[in-house]
């Protein structure tokens, strides 16, 4: 399975969702490369962080592709692992096609505000172009960074469930510490130690809807 984490707008926390995915896919035994397509690099400086704090077992495999020639490299390395995790970042880029027309399900996180939900349109513009080439090509919503209480959570996904292009996926990832106390010490928030009980549900939930997988590990693996 080709999963592109991705969309047109920065800072929605799409490397932190394709990281802590790829990481949750290899504590379920999955054989998994990470594809870091963003020119920022920080899937590759988080998988360095925790070679180095693991001892060199990431429990993946991590590899940069961008531009034009990631599509067919890409092609080349899906047949070799089960399932690749791309990290596009926030622009509508060369990388960010070239994934998008060899993957299985595109992931889409919107941030519960509405210059973020305004960019659905351009979104599903990009997913309708794509599956001209891609017809096979599932896309899906979900909120990340969501607030703990307010309304702009629920409006935002009213607005998401009204899009054809994505389905929109009731899963939503609190804006939460777990996140970035998990990627300070090079793991995924699953792997955190004490275990961050709200947010290890939330992503658990995230990773079910995702997969259509029942996980086979406990949260909080992190030493």
């Amino acid at each position: 399975m080709i999963y592109v984490v991705g969309g047109i707008k920065g800072g929605s926390g799409k490397t932190t969702v394709a990281t802590n995915l790829a990481v949750a896919l290899a504590l379920d035994g999955r054989d998994v490369l990470l594809v870091d397509a963003d020119d920022q690099e920080t899937a590759t400086d988080f998988s360095a962080w925790r070679n180095e704090r693991q001892g060199g077992q990431t429990g993946y495999t991590a590899v940069q592709l961008t531009g034009q020639a990631a599509r067919e490299e890409l092609r080349k390395l899906a047949a070799k692992f089960q399932d690749v995790v791309i990290d596009t970042g926030g622009r509508d880029t060369t990388s960010q096609r070239a994934a998008l027309t060899v993957a299985d399900l595109y992931l889409v996180p919107f941030n519960p505000r509405s210059f973020d939900v305004w960019t659905l349109e351009k979104v599903a513009r990009l997913i309708q172009e794509i599956r001209t080439v891609n017809p096979e090509l599932k896309a899906h919503a979900f909120l990340n960074r969501a607030d703990p209480r307010g309304s702009d959570n629920d409006d935002a996904a009213e607005a998401l469930k009204e899009s054809e292009a994505l389905a929109f996926l009731d899963a939503p990832l609190g804006n939460r510490k777990a996140y970035a106390n998990a990627a300070a010490q090079g793991l995924g928030v699953l792997e955190l130690r004490p275990d961050d009980r709200k947010a290890s549900q939330e992503f658990l939930h995230l990773y079910r809807q995702v997969t259509g997988r029942e996980p086979q590990f406990a949260a909080g693996r992190g030493e």
